[in-house]
């Protein structure tokens, strides 16, 4: 199979289901920016972070895949299967998480600004690439929550990860012995 299939040459794509659609469409800046926050991610996965930060950061690749594949789905011709869903479990999985780390953590008492060092300000990447997902979910499925395309636990997914990757970002300074920027008003 080749990389190139010159299909796409005129700005249209083909969604999961045979769907034509432009480059632009609201779909593909969505699953587009998964993808770059995955991207995000193993580049802070190339950190040298402890082996339990590292397992949760392949878990979240993992599943970024899958939610890419569900939002490249043309849901009105392709049914998506369990391994493009978000579960219950898996926000849980996070939210178990960002309460370990947060537990470790001194109580935040101002707005902290990223940076410190590398690691620190990968998270803060993420987080907001993370953000910017968010934005284009909802953007996506304004007016589709009660539909059947519209899947709430995909979206609460992304919010509790950028959560998890603003903790993170904490925990991380924290393991480093960095001081965190507080914001000055």
């Amino acid at each position: 199979m080749k990389v190139y299939t010159k299909t796409g040459d005129k700005g249209t794509t083909c969604l999961i289901g045979g769907t034509r659609v432009s480059k632009s469409d609201a779909r593909l800046e969505a699953y587009g920016t998964a993808d770059e926050l995955n991207s995000f991610v193993g580049w802070l996965r190339a950190m040298p972070l402890d082996e339990q930060i590292q397992a949760e950061l392949e878990f979240i690749q993992n599943k970024l895949f899958n939610l890419g594949g569900y939002l490249a789905i043309d849901q009105e011709k392709f049914e998506p299967t369990p391994s493009t869903s978000i579960s219950s479990e898996h926000i849980v999985y996070l939210e178990q998480a960002i309460d370990r780390m947060e537990a470790e953590l001194p109580e935040l008492h101002s707005f902290i600004l990223p940076g410190g060092s590398e690691s620190v300000s990968r998270c803060h990447i993420c987080r907001t690439v993370c953000r910017r997902l968010e934005r284009r979910m909802v953007e996506l499925f304004s007016g589709y929550e009660q539909s059947s395309s519209f899947d709430a636990n995909a979206l609460q997914f992304v919010n509790r990860l950028s959560d998890y990757l603003f903790i993170l970002s904490k925990k991380v300074a924290k393991n480093e012995k960095i001081d965190l920027f507080s914001w000055k008003s």
